[in-house]
């Protein structure tokens, strides 16, 4: 019962925020002259043909594993009780650096994924440690530290586009970094639909699919099943108590940051192996921003994560469809707002509900264990102890109560007659 409550609970939050961003977007809509009902309809429609079913659920999937990863990322640092907004510099810093070294070098397959990968991922960890360092060592508030470093981040990267990795030529109406050698590139997973019998669609289903599944699997061990998840969780909560306990949590606000970059480097990498190939003006922006909407949809778990990425990716996906149909493309953005705002609300509804819930059980469970024997009449002495001793005695506390039988008091009376 108590396993189906949680999980009751788990699903509330991200269920009412969908549940009410439906109805206030419908209001707004409505409000706008737009139908709502029409913009629905065409935003479920996958398509007539086979072919074109599957090419809409590939551009879902592609969508949803950068939206994931940059979830994931965020959630690391929300698990610790930190903000960690510079995701989208991270990324984005992390990825042009390594599109230059994917570029610059000639590797077997396999090891040159992997240099590219490693690559983008120690930059953005040392991006992140930076808001770390700050914070552990001047007090600096890692929401302000990471916006500036956000803003760093992006003329970094825009010097480097135009400066020393530029590969396009001269006068090109778009700038991009040299191509990375096929070597480094990532397979697709279009042979899984060969395999399961669906139309070959013409998009290429991104093969870091299955790194970002591998990687929420760790994540999930990571930070559940192990030491280091218990450490930085606490330390989260109380960092007082943690060091009280022997967890450094200036060490664990360090290693949270690094995790968290480190992951965050990775948002780049489905686009970047898996078609683009190179890093232009118009590469993917602001998913580090969308990460947290998905992280918070998500309640900073994998699982919860990858449902909200898959709806985020629904909705921009839905972007091309309603405006080939006339309707404004702000329709998806206020969709989008109202989800985050609703599920901040439902967040803080449903942690209220578990408070209450598990204040009435500890009161359950401390009259239970308060009566401290085995007899009603000493069970009813314990109440009348605790309640500041209803015969003149004093109250001991739960589970501590005195036996005041009719004997104890007849000896009692009869002392004092004496």
């Amino acid at each position: 019962m108590n396993v189906l409550r949680r999980i009751g609970l788990s699903l509330f939050a991200p269920v009412l925020a969908v549940v009410v961003a439906v109805l206030i977007s419908s209001a707004v809509m409505a409000a706008l002259q737009v139908n709502p009902l029409r913009v629905f309809e065409i935003m479920v429609d996958f398509g007539d043909t086979p072919s074109q079913q599957v090419t809409a659920l590939v551009v879902v999937l592609n969508r949803a594993v950068p939206l994931f990863l940059a979830g994931l990322a965020v959630a690391i640092a929300f698990r610790m009780g930190l903000f960690n907004i510079g995701v989208e510099g991270q990324y984005r810093l992390a990825t042009i650096l390594a599109a230059g070294a994917g570029a610059a070098v000639a590797l077997p397959g396999p090891l040159h994924v992997l240099l590219i990968v490693v690559v983008a991922m120690v930059v953005a960890a040392i991006w992140a440690g930076i808001v770390a360092v700050l914070k552990v060592t001047r007090g600096v508030s890692e929401v302000i530290s990471s916006i500036m470093l956000n803003v760093i981040a992006l003329g970094v990267a825009s010097f480097l586009l135009t400066g020393p990795l530029r590969g396009s030529p001269e006068g090109a109406s778009i700038i991009a970094t040299a191509d990375i050698p096929e070597s480094g590139w990532m397979p697709s997973l279009n042979g899984v639909f060969g395999l399961l019998g669906l139309a070959n669609p013409p998009r290429q289903l991104y093969g870091f699919l299955v790194v970002a599944v591998v990687v929420g699997v760790l994540i999930g061990v990571l930070l559940n099943r192990t030491r280091f998840g218990f450490d930085l969780r606490a330390a989260g909560l109380s960092p007082s108590a943690a060091s009280a306990s022997g967890v450094d949590s200036r060490g664990m606000v360090i290693k949270t940051m690094l995790l968290s970059g480190a992951v965050a480097g990775l948002i780049g990498m489905p686009d970047l192996l898996g078609s683009t190939h190179s890093y232009t003006t118009d590469f993917t922006s602001g998913l580090g921003f969308l990460g947290i909407a998905v992280a918070l949809l998500g309640r900073n778990k994998p699982v919860g994560i990858a449902l909200g990425a898959l709806l985020f990716a629904f909705l921009d996906r839905s972007l091309v469809p309603l405006q080939i149909q006339d309707f404004p493309a702000s329709v998806v953005t206020i969709i989008q707002g109202t989800i985050v705002l609703a599920v901040v609300v439902a967040n803080e509804v449903v942690r209220r509900v578990a408070r209450r819930s598990a204040e009435r059980g500890s009161a359950t469970g401390a009259a239970v264990a308060g009566d401290g024997s085995t007899g009603p009449g000493q069970a009813a002495s314990g109440a009348a102890s605790i309640g500041g001793g209803a015969d003149g005695g004093e109250g001991t506390g739960a589970g501590e109560s005195r036996t005041t039988g009719a004997g104890q008091r007849s000896d009692e009376r009869q002392e004092t007659g004496a």
